[in-house]
């Protein structure tokens, strides 16, 4: 009876190892999955917000130009005898932003990237940034430009005091006001502070550097350029064609 009664704690002890054993397996199998699906998510929420806060740095600087615009035109509305000394500054201030679309693509366009994120006002408030930024490039800079080229500022002090400087100003600024303003919401929903912003940067910057040296792929391309001319040269003296 005894020897029976082991018997059965022995097989009941196994079970429970196994038990326990396959639990474990599973629990640290999903425990892993779970913290590569956070470290994942935590890269692109990253990686987006990066360059949603690079591209605002561009809007910025226009939108800088413009305001600066604005008083410059104030200034010889009140003394048109600035004219002359003023007028060719406004060239050098049309708002210009120059941006990469490579992050926006791979979030916009691949399903499981936005899965990964789970966060549907995140996407939103991205995919509205994106928006933004389009339209920004699209309604002002590029109005702006064309505009310049047709009216011509600097012809007369009625030309530009005719330019719609202090309009697109104040829509710019809205603008920019609104990318921040979505910038600030997908990094507080996402726990990403400044400082957290700031050291990805610096990381990015020193990865940039250390895989990508553009003076030494510039004087290569510039030494090769060279080398090809000369054999071109050369062969055109063969041929008698100089």
């Amino acid at each position: 009876m005894g020897s029976g009664m082991g018997t059965l704690k022995q097989f009941l002890l196994s079970i429970l190892a196994t038990t326990v054993s396959i639990a474990l397996t599973f629990g640290t199998s999903a425990i892993i999955d779970n913290n590569k699906k956070q470290r994942e998510k935590r890269e692109i929420v990253m990686m987006v917000v990066y360059d949603m806060s690079n591209s605002l740095k561009q809007f910025e600087r226009a939108d800088s130009m413009l305001q600066e615009s604005v008083k410059l035109q104030l200034k010889i509305a009140e003394d048109t005898s600035q004219f002359q000394k003023l007028k060719f500054n406004f060239g050098g201030m049309l708002p210009m932003v120059n941006y990469t679309e490579t992050t926006e693509r791979i979030f916009s366009t691949s399903i499981e990237t936005i899965n990964t994120v789970g966060n549907v006002l995140f996407t939103e408030n991205v995919a509205q940034f994106y928006l933004n930024r389009k339209n920004y490039e699209t309604m002002i800079c590029d109005t702006l430009r064309n505009r310049f080229s047709v009216v011509f500022p600097f012809a007369n002090v009625k030309n530009l005091l005719d330019f719609d400087y202090a309009f697109n100003a104040a829509i710019s600024h809205g603008m920019v006001a609104d990318m921040r303003h979505l910038i600030a919401q997908c990094q507080e929903m996402m726990g990403i502070s400044d400082e957290d912003l700031e050291n990805y940067r610096r990381k990015r910057e020193e990865m940039e550097k250390k895989t990508f040296d553009k003076e030494a792929v510039d004087a290569e391309v510039l030494d090769n350029a060279m080398e090809w001319e000369k054999k071109i040269m050369n062969a055109k003296k063969k041929l008698n064609l100089e």
